[in-house]
């Protein structure tokens, strides 16, 4: 039995709020350090915000982004973090997660698959990576690897599929199983949609259990940039099993869970399977290591079980609710705001709006407490 305590975060990022992001960036890692997390997972372009538009192609984002790394890097000393960001790599731009060990930067992962249909336009912005590519990009002198990458830190083997990458027929994860992966980090930027939670679910149970690894699953949180709510949905799955979830909708800037992963049954599961005996399709360019040393963990119960209201038999309404009220709370203070005006005639749609602002006041309250709830509106004493 080899224990590895993993976790994954979802954070309430703002496009190009450099400050603000890289602050819930560290308050996530320093969460990890507190519940002695050897692995965290943060979600995809969390250092930019997903939803950068055609700022992605500046020259001045893509430099910050990476000075901003950077200052991340020191802060994960005795953990393995991975974090989103945009990569200028040959003639394009990629929408990588960098992968950092014990304060040193290991490589970066690039999405195969992007989103291009719906409120998504990441073909605009950034170039699908090939499979089975990898190369090496520049960073303050320094060359790391990039591109389909598998990583062994000390011995753990992780994998990534971003996002759009687990809802293909041909999934990346399954190459990264069959060449030893023992762990799949998905981050991601996936908004709220009616349902969507359970699908989420669907896929990294069946991930899990079709590829043999452990799983874990992040995602952003709150009104990022005033198009799409992000619900903030968390999970670690093993096996059949999903062994935590975390709570949607909060109204905190951070929403960390955690659960103790046994790698040695993940490969017994892996040896068990037919696709076993595939030749790995990972080539030995592919593999980067890195020296990491997890301390040892005891077995330990999970108490991330996700919020009681999704048992409802009104989810779609719970939902609806609880979406549209984190949605006025992040886009008012975000916007920095003075307040809602709402046009009382007295009819369904005024009422309702009128109710939805009520709820946004109540719920935070509910959640932070009343001093929080105001902290987060101190633009308003200057207002």
């Amino acid at each position: 039995m080899q224990l590895v305590h993993v976790a994954t975060a979802a954070v309430n990022q703002t496009p190009l709020a450099w400050d603000e992001n890289r602050a819930n960036i560290l308050e996530a890692i320093a969460q990890a350090k507190d519940r002695n997390v050897s692995i965290l997972c943060l979600p995809e372009l969390c250092i930019t915000g997903y939803g950068c538009e055609d700022a992605f192609h500046a020259s001045g984002v893509l430099r910050t982004a990476a000075e901003v790394l950077e200052e991340i890097v020191p802060h994960t000393k005795g953990i393995v973090v991975s974090v989103g960001l945009p990569r200028m790599h040959g003639d394009g731009i990629f929408n990588t997660s960098c992968l950092i060990s014990d304060a040193k930067i290991i490589g970066f992962a690039a999405k195969q698959n992007l989103a291009g249909t719906g409120v998504h336009y990441e073909p605009r912005w950034f170039k699908a990576w090939k499979s089975g590519v990898c190369g090496y990009t520049e960073l303050s002198g320094q060359k790391y690897p990039i591109g389909d990458l598998l990583f062994d830190c000390g011995g753990v083997k992780i994998g990534f599929e971003i996002c759009e990458d687990a809802w293909t027929a041909k999934r990346p994860g399954r190459d990264l199983a069959r060449a030893g992966a023992d762990l799949l980090l998905n981050p991601s930027a996936s908004h709220f949609a009616f349902g969507k939670q359970e699908i989420r679910k669907r896929l990294v149970l069946d991930g899990s259990r079709a590829f043999g690894v452990n799983y874990l699953y992040s995602n952003l949180l709150g009104n990022e940039a005033g198009r799409m709510v992000y619900d903030g949905s968390t999970l670690i799955a093993s096996d059949t099993k999903l062994l935590a979830e975390g709570k949607r909708f909060s109204f905190e800037k951070v929403q960390l869970i955690s659960a103790h992963i046994d790698v040695e049954a993940s490969r017994s599961r892996r040896t068990q399977m037919q696709e076993a005996t595939v030749a790995p399709t990972v080539s030995p360019e592919q593999w980067v290591k890195a020296d990491f040393q997890f301390p040892k963990t005891l077995p330990a119960p999970t108490e991330e079980s996700g919020a009681e209201w999704e048992k409802s038999t009104d989810i779609k309404e719970e939902e609806f609710t609880r979406a549209v009220a984190l949605g006025l709370f992040d886009y008012l203070r975000k916007s920095r705001s003075a307040g809602f005006v709402v046009s009382l005639s007295g009819g369904c749609d005024s009422s309702s709006v009128a109710t939805l602002v009520t709820l946004a006041v109540q719920l935070g309250i509910e959640e932070l407490g009343h001093e929080r709830f105001i902290e987060r509106f101190s633009h308003l004493e200057s207002l």
